[in-house]
């Protein structure tokens, strides 16, 4: 086995899965920075989730905002539903593992506030759950999937914005979804401190 190409190959698959991806996602993630903007400056905020490595883009976004991306600015109002592990194993262990998201985005989300759902699959049933959870409590969505979209794609509706990647393979996903919260994460930025660059 020829390591050395066959990581070369990772590298390739990946930066050409963006190159894709760029003309496609380039308007829907524009919408979701415009969306999520005028969520925080009418005193909203954004819940973010996922699973696996979904869950630590959850949380990397929400660091992001409520930290600092690049430039110093206030802080924002992020929240990873992943982290609390007191509310996730006693909601898992008492009603379902499907509706750990779903009962915080009923509890902590108010009309006007955003919900990040991640996807790798757009199958996820604790995802779905959650966006349900979003659409009767007035929140809009923004949907991070691949792999065409699956459920999640079928149940977003008018006003929610779905930002898909146009891949199968997981790890090519997951990577494109970075690149994508590193966008959401400029954007906001940019549209907040007025950055022309």
């Amino acid at each position: 086995m020829d390591l050395i190409a066959r990581i070369s190959q990772q590298f390739h698959d990946s930066a050409q899965t963006k190159l894709d991806a760029m003309e496609l996602l380039a308007a829907p993630i524009s919408d979701a920075v415009h969306t999520m903007v005028a969520c925080l400056i009418n005193d909203g905020k954004i819940l973010a989730c996922g699973n696996g490595g979904s869950a630590a883009d959850a949380q990397h976004f929400a660091a992001e905002l409520v930290g600092r991306f690049e430039a110093e600015r206030q802080e924002l109002a992020a929240i990873a539903l992943t982290t609390d592990s007191s509310i996730l194993t006693a909601i898992a262990n008492d009603y379902s593992f499907n509706v750990i998201y779903a009962k915080q985005v009923r509890a902590l989300g108010r009309p006007g506030d955003v919900l990040l759902a991640i996807s790798t699959s757009g199958n996820s049933a604790n995802i779905i759950e959650a966006i349900q959870a979003a659409h009767d409590n007035d929140l809009s969505v923004v949907a991070l999937t691949g792999k065409g979209g699956g459920k999640i794609g079928q149940m977003l509706r008018e006003g929610d914005i779905h930002i898909c990647v146009p891949a199968d393979r997981t790890a090519r996903i997951q990577e494109t979804h970075l690149l994508a919260i590193h966008c959401l994460c400029d954007g906001i930025d940019c549209l907040l401190l007025g950055v022309e660059e």
